[in-house]
């Protein structure tokens, strides 16, 4: 089936909420499709994490034209136990990065200063 990624196999160290909401922090305007292709997740699976990250308030979305630009709320404090009392800036500040080290193959990945 096209444009539906590879699946992935075996554990990773992040969920795939954490992925499309870094992959919103790097850009506001992404659309659904270019953030599944980012995360390597289907655009169904990425609408449904971002109803999610909309309804626990950690995402909101205003609609201009057709379409949407997306508002992170980096205040809000992570869900799980262990994470008390971090927030979604401090999550985030490790993993969004500048889009020039993106872009340079072989560069040692720097976390994001914000």
């Amino acid at each position: 089936m096209d444009g539906v990624p590879e699946p992935h196999t075996g554990w990773t160290f992040l969920t795939n909420h954490a992925r499309v909401l870094a992959a919103i922090a790097d850009d506001h305007t992404s659309r659904i499709r270019d953030i599944a292709a980012h995360c390597r997740l289907t655009e169904r699976a990425v609408q449904k994490i971002i109803a999610d990250l909309e309804r626990d308030g950690y995402l909101s979305h205003t609609r201009e034209g057709r379409s949407n630009t997306y508002r992170i709320d980096p205040n809000r404090v992570l869900r799980h136990p262990a994470e008390a009392g971090l927030t979604v800036a401090s999550l985030l500040s490790l993993l969004v990065q500048d889009e020039s080290d993106r872009t340079s193959p072989g560069a040692p990945r720097q976390p994001a200063t914000r």
